[in-house]
């Protein structure tokens, strides 16, 4: 795949915005230009949303966070890029000459896209001198979290052009859609269009407000979808026929006058204030950036939910989070310390009702803080699939300290004590800001022949690197509540 090290976006709002903080959040360093005088300050706050967001989605598997630089004009931004995405407002004569002008000054090898929402990119590359590298990449909002992007090229476009961007998009966590032909307003938009029309309708005529139609979606259809698109959610509502059953069963309806998709009522000033009022009465004292981390926190539940059964859109999650972690440098740890093996951040759904971390989640740390020791000696899917694994026998976990959502902290694992078959391990979790202790967790790990069902030596895979391990620990200072259970409350 082509490397991508910098990024120009052209244009700051929402979804610019969103396109600066999905690149820089991935490790890529991003050129804004955005004539507004507050454009960084809106930036910045929709970085620190998607940084929130990406906390509650990655954890420590996210890269290091790109740098972002604010350019004085055009020439400036997209200096050297690779890749660069226009977002600026969806009148065609303005994006014709922004084009136009990021195309004189960009290096020939670079992409250029459009987060256009509807305007054909045929007409797009009128006057660009390498029209063959310019094509439509029209994502979601938040565009930090939704997944899709869908390329369309127009007539000058190259195919070589649009695999390109696809996989550039790809390596960014997102589902590239390329359109089979150009069309206004390509596919997504075309479907919520057809919805738009005929909610505006209902509201028109008395029959809804715009929350009771927000509420027919959220509470019905709408979380279907997450799930499964219209066709999949039909073909199962024909039972074991399928869609033919459907189709044949409620086709006919289809030609009765239920809706009003031809027609669109006329957005006079008395309506946009009706529909005003009505979306005013309905956010009630909750502010748009509060709004925005209320969906961000669902979209986040929603993707790892997804992601567990690796459907949809959590297959898209999955696939990016292995990428991520298969691209994360091997650190050289440093034997004669604790070894400083997992960092995460506190996930909101991990919060009781005290407003701290829940005592299980405590015990998750620690478990993963093993895996990660496991990982780091060798137990790979190899030697699982070989017919051994490790066993946990006995944990001692102590709660010294709260840790509140938000709150970053780290977990170092000391090898206490080792034979053929079994390790002794210590693991301590601290908070990153102030380096207090916040928990301690003692293990005893066995090795386990898994066909046999009983306990065996360690393979040479993974004693070797124990041992190595164990020789350079045995000599640190082990701590003196170590080797203790729980006291009797009389002791």
């Amino acid at each position: 795949m082509q490397a991508v090290s910098k990024v120009a976006i052209i244009g700051g709002g929402v979804i610019g915005g969103g396109w600066v903080a999905r690149f820089l959040l991935n490790g890529i360093d991003v050129a804004l230009y955005d004539p507004a005088p507050d454009a960084l300050v809106k930036v910045t706050g929709l970085i620190d949303n998607a940084e929130r967001a990406y906390d509650e989605l990655l954890g420590i598997h996210r890269p290091p966070k790109g740098t972002l630089s604010l350019a004085a004009d055009i020439e400036t931004a997209v200096r050297g890029a690779d890749f660069i995405q226009e977002s600026a407002p969806e009148n065609i004569d303005l994006k014709q000459s922004i084009l136009a002008e990021i195309d004189r000054h960009a290096p020939t090898s670079a992409l250029i896209c459009s987060s256009t929402s509807g305007l054909r990119p045929t007409d797009l590359q009128k006057n660009l001198s390498y029209p063959e590298r310019f094509m439509v990449g029209h994502p979601f909002n938040p565009v930090y979290l939704l997944p899709l992007v869908e390329i369309c090229g127009g007539e000058q476009t190259s195919a070589d052009s649009k695999s390109r961007a696809a996989e550039i998009y790809q390596s960014l966590g997102m589902k590239p859609l390329v359109l089979r032909k150009e069309i206004d307003a390509f596919i997504a938009d075309r479907l919520l269009e057809a919805y738009w029309r005929e909610a505006l309708w209902l509201v028109k005529d008395g029959i809804a407000t715009v929350e009771e139609i927000d509420d027919a979606i959220r509470y019905g259809a709408g979380l279907r979808w997450a799930m499964m698109g219209t066709f999949q959610v039909y073909r199962i509502a024909g039972g074991d026929a399928g869609m033919q059953h459907f189709l044949s069963q409620f086709g006919p309806s289809l030609k009765w006058p239920w809706t009003k998709l031809m027609d669109v009522p006329e957005l006079d000033d008395d309506f946009i204030n009706l529909i005003a009022q009505q979306s005013d009465d309905q956010a009630g004292d909750l502010s748009i950036k509060e709004l925005e981390q209320i969906r961000d926190t669902g979209l986040v539940g929603f993707l790892k939910v997804l992601q567990k059964l690796d459907w949809g859109a959590g297959e898209v999650l999955d696939d990016y989070e292995t990428a991520l972690k298969a691209s994360r440098p091997t650190a050289e740890l440093d034997l004669q310390h604790p070894l400083p093996l997992f960092k995460t951040n506190i996930k909101s759904d991990w919060i009781d009702y005290n407003g701290h971390m829940t005592e299980h989640r405590y015990l998750q740390l620690f478990g993963e803080t093993t895996d990660e020791l496991l990982t780091y000696i060798g137990m790979d899917a190899a030697y699982l699939a070989d017919g051994h694994s490790v066993y946990t026998l006995e944990t001692h976990l102590r709660h010294l300290k709260e840790v509140a959502q938000g709150e970053r902290v780290s977990v170092t694992t000391q090898l206490l004590g080792l034979d053929s078959k079994r390790v002794r391990i210590l693991h301590v979790m601290t908070l990153d800001r102030s380096e207090e202790v916040l928990a301690t967790a003692e293990q005893m790990l066995m090795h386990v022949d898994t066909n046999a069902g009983s306990a065996s030596e360690f393979g040479s895979g993974l004693a070797a690197p124990l041992s190595t391990i164990w020789s350079a620990h045995q000599h640190l200072q082990v701590p003196n509540f170590t080797g203790r259970g729980i006291r009797a409350l009389n002791g």
